[in-house]
């Protein structure tokens, strides 16, 4: 049996704006927010044996080119965040660049969402870096069945009502 948080201020129970008067889940109503231009980074990385690194170099994955299906699986995970992600607005998705560089450890993945909308692009830019590592991580499971996806995190976004963020570490 769950407790309803009382209501702020604004109305929400305890702030909580995907919460309902009775603590039930709610997508929050954007309508009268404005629309601006905003964009999200995102960064994650892929663990590579060597043997899978060199695979890579050598355009000798078994699968095909990796990288561009990676690379395609980012761009497709970003314009379907909403239908991955619960309660997140399907908003336009203007713009998604993917790029991919492969270390002697494995791939750093980088994405950038960009629109124009009432709410941010931080889980569609999540969203691309993980649908891009999970890509890749399909295309060389046959030869890295211990490929590991790892530090997938947002490292900037800007516009919006607060403002710009980068991580400060």
């Amino acid at each position: 049996m769950s407790q309803t948080p009382a209501p702020d201020e604004s109305g929400h129970p305890s702030g909580f704006t995907h919460l309902d008067d009775s603590g039930a889940a709610r997508m929050v109503d954007v309508s009268a927010k404005g629309v601006s231009a905003r964009t999200a980074t995102a960064t994650g990385r892929v663990l590579l044996s060597a043997e899978t690194v060199a695979a890579l170099r050598g355009g000798e994955v078994p699968k095909g080119d990796a990288l561009a299906v990676a690379r395609i699986a980012g761009i497709q995970g970003a314009k379907r965040t909403p239908d991955l992600v619960p309660l997140c607005h399907p908003i336009a998705v203007h713009g998604a660049d993917v790029d991919l560089t492969v270390a002697d450890d494995g791939v750093d993945i980088s994405a950038t969402v960009r629109t124009a909308d009432r709410t941010g692009v931080e889980m569609e830019a999540l969203t691309c870096v993980m649908a891009a590592a999970l890509g890749l991580v399909d295309m060389v499971k046959a030869i890295d069945p211990e490929a590991e996806v790892t530090r997938v995190r947002v490292e900037e976004k800007t516009g919006g009502k607060k403002g710009d963020w980068r991580r400060g570490d």
